[in-house]
């Protein structure tokens, strides 16, 4: 391995554990431990837990922190509360975008944001570039470490464990809960990137291992990077540099949810426009009739005709068969009938929702 990659404060642990590291994001990152779908089924039927300390933790501060943010934002800062989370993207003046983002507000002048590991740079940069309102931007990645607790016994768990098992059973989705877990005291945000249950725990670095440990030796499973992009797959969930871009409108994406439709944003104007009149490809799921595996670049073909190019596959436990994204033209419905060029072989499919699993409520 290069000399370059960098590592997170529980690579000790994944090493320890038999976690297979690869080059992630810059990071040296474990790809699985036991099997990709032992983990997807861990966290699809218990509980199971993803270093996500490579993704970068920013914190802003100042009086118009507010402002800065909805200028900066496509969703609706002004509709959070203290202690409250959204998803969100940093659009670009095209209407591409620069990442795509979690947004948490602690108070009316101090704002949390987690941005993904391969646009860290970029994105301070970009926040850097258009703070005309005077806000302090620190980044506190290096410092901290963040773990994702997911799965249906997730939060129960982490009840067990914590000085604030109410607050974490009755928060909303995306809410915070500060509190101590294990002993550590943790910045728990009811999020994740599985369609599951769970939180992401953000601790000081120096805790991270401590903490790790006591979640495997409350029953949770190690897992690793295959598993999450499997199970991010399941639920529908984008993943940037496949299906979000620089140059690609989010509304192609199936993004406009998380749009605002009233406030005026950096490349809010190509985007309502795009939301108005359409766009000639949009985002759809393809279900295979096989297990075969299918790549991002793959192209989807309808009676013959080329329609569309895979952006992610992979095999999935739960359905037990192989799914994809692709954007496909617009004209294209949800049931019609496609096959995959797998290397010169077509594989037959069905276009879907995106949405191939829904947690129940």
């Amino acid at each position: 391995m290069s000399d370059t990659l960098l590592r997170t404060a529980l690579y000790d642990k994944h090493v320890e554990s038999g976690g297979r590291m690869v080059p992630f994001a810059g990071y040296e990152m474990p790809v699985q431990y036991a099997s990709i779908i032992a983990e997807s089924k861990a966290v699809r039927e218990g509980a199971g837990m993803f270093d996500v300390s490579h993704m970068a933790r920013l914190l802003m501060k100042g009086d118009r922190v507010l402002e800065f943010l909805e200028k900066v934002t496509a969703n609706d800062v002004s509709k959070l509360t203290n202690g409250t989370g959204q998803y969100s993207l940093l659009p670009n003046g095209e209407g591409g975008c620069v990442d795509d983002i979690i947004v948490y507000r602690i108070h009316e002048t101090e704002y949390r944001m987690v941005v993904n590991a391969s646009n860290h740079g970029k994105d301070v940069f970009w926040l850097e570039q258009n703070n005309d309102e005077g806000v302090q931007i620190s980044d506190y990645t290096d410092e901290t470490a963040m773990i994702a607790v997911q799965g249906p016994t997730a939060v129960g768990i982490l009840a067990k464990l914590s000085t604030a098992p109410e607050a974490l059973e009755s928060a909303g989705a995306f809410g915070i809960v500060d509190c101590k877990i294990a002993g550590f005291q943790c910045f728990a945000a009811r999020s994740g990137y599985t369609g599951e249950d769970g939180y992401e725990l953000i601790c000081k670095a120096t805790d991270a291992p401590g903490l790790w440990q006591a979640l495997l030796d409350a029953g949770v499973a190690a897992c690793g990077l295959g598993s999450r992009d499997t199970l991010r797959v399941e639920a529908g969930l984008p993943l940037y540099g496949h299906e979000l871009e620089e140059n690609l409108n989010p509304i192609a994406a199936g993004l406009g949810w998380v749009v605002s439709k009233t406030k005026v944003f950096i490349g809010s104007e190509p985007i309502n426009q795009a939301r108005q009149s359409g766009t000639p490809k949009k985002l759809q799921g393809i279900r295979l009739e096989s297990k075969r595996l299918i790549t991002p670049g793959m192209k989807v073909f309808v009676d013959g005709q080329e329609v569309g190019e895979v952006s992610s596959g992979v095999v999935s436990p739960l359905l037990d068969r192989g799914v994809a994204f692709a954007f496909i033209d617009s004209s294209v419905a949800l049931g019609t009938s496609c096959t995959i060029d797998v290397r010169g072989k077509q594989e037959p499919g069905t276009v879907v929702n995106k949405r191939f699993f829904k947690r129940a409520k």
